[in-house]
């Protein structure tokens, strides 16, 4: 079952312009999928990667000049290539095609940036443009569910679905929204193997990481931190680790888009924290995965974190689907005054708590200190998460 996304639109903008197209997002999470299904109907050739023999043809097509090349390869109108950080070569030898004007266009599929960001940033300069695809946003899971119309406003689904959106609320809190995991009738098998190798295969097969026991301890330190301020020399210690290669393992998740930090918001380091970092999960079910706990009840005693995880991915994944316009970033003065997420855009900063049943926050001290009203994202309005949709709020109460 194919379920929409926002993302095609920004795909068909790549396909029309004259660039290479870029999309990056970790493995499973939809990238073959959404270009398999806006280029339904053209003339198009696809080769992966993680296949050596599709490797071997393109490499034996790159030994040829340019136009023969593409005339060894179909003389495809569209050239798709999944997986391309498996061979970091591919970025230069597209280069060589494009600076040729040949009449194809050019599409490099990543499961992660290590070596296809750096290497196509630095062979493409100029020359491309960028989509990175997150897991699925929570109105896009909408599409699974016969009852959510695609006309339906939130407004209409909350006044007359509220007890089917609050399931499906829990499931997604609990399962994820990685496309195959919320179709699937068993979602925790396809979770459990997601969360064991398959999502950081590309560090792996790298060599980047000399003992993987390591990097899933690791993980499951950050699935029990997840939402928490993360001390790398903590991590070090209980990992018997130095804290350099803590750093470059935290560098590794993050560029395979398993994990993001959230920095801490500053303008006055002498009564706000500087340089601490919060550790979230780009998918809430791949956190659960690890800790192997996939209950749906709403009394499950790790609900606050794990709400606060689920929306601030949820911010995060559309700030990436628009080319990321915003920095995000949490608050706490050396008081102990708190703000879940600050927003910060052109157009100034938004501040949110995020609580799963508290009706009031007190956000005074971040609005004495920037007077922007600090506003209240709870569990009875999941579509509060849009915050790029709304107004900032200077007012503050």
């Amino acid at each position: 079952m194919y379920l929409r996304r926002v993302a095609e639109q920004q795909l068909k903008e790549i396909l029309a312009d004259d660039k290479v197209g870029i999309i990056l997002g970790a493995r499973q999470v939809g990238k073959t999928t959404l270009v398999e299904h806006v280029l339904e109907g053209q003339s198009a050739a696809f080769l992966n990667f993680d296949i050596e023999v599709d490797k071997a043809r393109f490499l034996a097509a790159a030994a040829l000049a340019p136009v023969d090349s593409l005339r060894a390869l179909g003389n495809p109108p569209v050239l798709v290539i999944d997986e391309a950080q498996r061979l970091p070569e591919s970025s230069r030898i597209i280069k060589g095609w494009h600076d040729a004007h040949l009449p194809s266009k050019f599409l490099l599929l990543g499961s992660s940036s290590l070596d296809l960001l750096d290497q196509a940033a630095e062979s493409l300069t100029g020359r491309n443009r960028k989509l990175v695809l997150p897991p699925l946003l929570f109105p896009e899971t909408l599409e699974a569910q016969g009852w959510a119309s695609a006309a339906a406003t939130s407004k209409h689904l909350r006044e007359h679905f509220a007890p089917q959106l609050r399931t499906c609320l829990m499931q997604r809190l609990s399962f994820g929204s990685y496309p195959e995991v919320v179709t699937s009738d068993r979602p925790e098998r396809l979770l459990r193997e997601l969360s064991s190798d398959y999502l950081w295969k590309d560090v792996l097969q790298a060599g980047l990481v000399k003992t993987p026991d390591l990097i899933k301890r690791l993980l499951l330190l950050l699935a029990h931190q997840a939402g928490s301020e993360v001390s790398v020399n903590e991590l070090a210690t209980q990992l018997q680790m130095a804290r350099p290669t803590v750093d470059r393992y935290l560098d590794l998740l993050e560029e395979t888009f398993v994990i993001f930090r959230l920095p801490s918001f500053s303008t006055n380091p002498r009564k706000e924290i500087v340089k601490s970092h919060k550790v979230f999960f780009w998918d809430t079910g791949i956190r659960n995965a690890l800790l192997n706990a996939f209950s749906t009840d709403e009394f499950r005693p790790d609900i606050g974190a794990l709400w606060e995880n689920w929306v601030i991915a949820e911010v995060a994944k559309r700030n990436a689907l628009l080319g990321a316009p915003a920095e995000l970033f949490f608050w706490r003065t050396r008081a102990q005054s708190e703000v879940d997420l600050v927003v910060k855009q052109a157009s100034g900063l938004r501040a949110f708590e995020i609580k799963w049943s508290v009706r009031r926050v007190s956000g005074r001290a971040f609005c004495d200190a920037y007077g922007v009203n600090v506003e209240l994202i709870r569990a009875d309005n999941p579509f509060a998460v849009d915050v790029f949709n709304s107004e900032i709020k200077r007012n503050c109460s």
